[in-house]
């Protein structure tokens, strides 16, 4: 990797722990400091259409490189411009930076579909930032919609994201609101070779560890370059695809919010890693398309929170309950929270298959951190398992362990063995279970001595009083005995393969041969 710059910040309520504190990359204020930082003004273009390149430097020259992301990255473009300090607000994470324009760039019309990195250099430092090119004409059968959403919340460039920041009365609370006119934060568009993912399982009666976090303060990264970004979860799936000769064209969730057509080339697209954040308007989009015939692709987890966008897709909005902030929006459907909250009326099984308020947390904390690890089973004779070699009961993925970090659920039961989707499961067409593991948001502990501080009890106790607006025994237990399903899912003239999560590309990156297997027949295969 690319040795990059790292002005790295704790915050002042920080903790000093990698875990609990808090810690973050953020421009200098100090004129004299070598540094380059920029962004993009929007995060996709379509050839023909101007970059607008925002950039700040100690130096008086900045140096441009941009790169086609791929197996073997090629340089596409090459320049140099004037360089110059700018002061940044402290709440840029929000408002955005505010750095002058410093390059402009027609996209050629030669130019592929794909990400593309960028990398500034100015004396001795650098740092990368990224934008999507979309495809003017569809050149692959496959749409690869980027996760842009949970990009944007989990971005703490700056100090400020969805989970934690530099807002709020006392400077210490997590932002609602989140800008794009800011960098990328380390980690996001490229990783370390010996970066940790997330999965851990801590020896039982311990405390819980996050080798992650662990690394991510040692190194100076973002603290959660593991849970998002395109280096997480999308790169390796796309260089997976790239050496199978599966092509794929590339547009983002901004996209699919604004555009009710974006998918409308393409009879099937494909979502990777960890999905969490939609608007109500990508949801309408992607479903409509379905419906239409279209047939999603889905290997990723944590479809949950709803968010909304502002009109120029430049800010982000989520209230996040957790907080105990209060979303102003007058209508309540539409207000930033679980997607099955009580008076949202919009289960995100109707679109999905599947949910994340089904049981979120596997293979690491106390959350059945030593389960599966993959998915058990239970129709080897379903079309998506052809030649994997799978049979009833055995678990595709196990070493691997594809079945972690965050992951998709349903609500079923069981009759004669197989497990069938129950009358609660808010559906909106047919469904069959392909596979199953247990999943739950609660981290259970004997003891004070293995006890979770990081996730603990407080994501049950608050998607309890999202779904049934109380906290009690029963609702909790209703909210921790979950699981994750692969389903097959079908609506109007489409469909959706949902194998609910974050992880399964780790199986590809394991070069597992059952998990490849699966992938090629869903993204390349007959739907049966």
């Amino acid at each position: 990797m690319t040795d990059l710059q790292g002005f790295f910040v704790a915050a002042r309520h920080d903790t000093g722990d990698a875990v609990s504190g808090h810690y973050y990359q953020m421009a200098s204020p100090d004129p004299m400091r070598p540094q380059v930082w920029g962004y993009t003004d929007r995060i996709s273009y379509a050839a023909g259409e101007t970059l607008r390149l925002h950039a700040m430097s100690q130096a008086a020259e900045i140096a441009l490189r941009i790169e086609r992301d791929g197996l073997h990255p090629e340089c596409v473009h090459e320049a140099t411009f004037p360089g110059g300090f700018a002061e940044t607000p402290a709440d840029c994470s929000v408002t955005g930076c505010g750095w002058p324009e410093r390059y402009t760039l027609t996209l050629p019309e030669s130019w592929k579909s794909g990400v593309y990195r960028i990398t500034l250099s100015a004396q001795g430092v650098a740092s990368q930032h990224m934008f999507v090119l979309r495809a003017a004409q569809p050149t692959a059968r496959i749409a690869m919609v980027l996760a842009t959403g949970t990009w944007c919340a989990y971005n703490d460039w700056g100090g400020s994201n969805h989970y934690q920041g530099l807002t709020g009365p006392e400077g210490q609370t997590f932002a609602a609101n989140v800008s794009i006119h800011r960098p990328w934060a380390r980690g996001f568009v490229e990783w370390p070779s010996d970066a940790p993912r997330i999965p851990h399982s801590s020896p039982p009666n311990q405390r819980p560890s996050y080798p992650h976090m662990i690394y991510a303060r040692s190194k100076g990264i973002s603290k959660k370059y593991a849970s998002s970004g395109w280096a997480a979860f999308e790169r390796p799936f796309a260089l997976w695809c790239e050496a199978q000769g599966i092509a794929l064209d590339y547009l983002t969730q901004h996209d699919l919010h604004a555009n009710p057509a974006a998918l409308n080339a393409y009879p099937r697209a494909l979502i990777v890693g960890h999905d969490e954040y939609w608007t109500w308007e990508m949801r309408d989009h992607l479903e409509t398309w379905v419906d239409q015939g279209g047939q999603l692709c889905r290997f990723a987890g944590n479809f949950y929170w709803q968010t909304r966008l502002s009109a120029d897709l430049a800010t982000q909005t989520c209230y996040k309950t957790r907080a105990g902030a209060e979303d102003p929006t007058p209508d309540r459907s539409r207000m930033t929270d679980h997607w099955d909250h009580r008076d949202i009326h919009r289960p995100a099984t109707l679109t999905m298959g599947l949910t994340g308020s089904a049981g979120v947390y596997a293979g690491w904390s106390r959350c059945a951190a030593h389960g599966a690890g993959g998915f058990t089973i239970y129709r080897p004779h379903h079309w998506a398992l052809k030649g994997s070699g799978m049979g009833y009961g055995d678990v595709l993925g196990r070493d691997a362990r594809i079945f972690a970090y965050e992951v998709d659920g349903i609500d079923y039961t069981m009759a004669h063995g197989l497990p069938y989707p129950s009358d609660q499961a808010a559906l909106a067409g047919e469904a069959v279970i392909v596979g199953l593991a247990p999943a739950t948001t609660l981290a259970h502990s004997a003891d004070a001595n293995d006890r979770d501080a990081f996730i603990g009890s407080e994501d049950a106790e608050e998607l309890a009083m999202s779904l049934f607006g109380e906290v009690t025994e029963d609702t909790v237990a209703r909210v921790t005995h979950g699981n994750g399903a692969m389903l097959d899912y079908r609506r109007g003239k489409g469909g959706i393969f949902n194998a609910g999560s974050c992880e399964w590309v780790a199986g590809l990156i394991a070069r597992d041969a059952s998990v490849e297997q699966v992938t090629r027949n869903v993204l390349i295969g007959d739907w049966g």
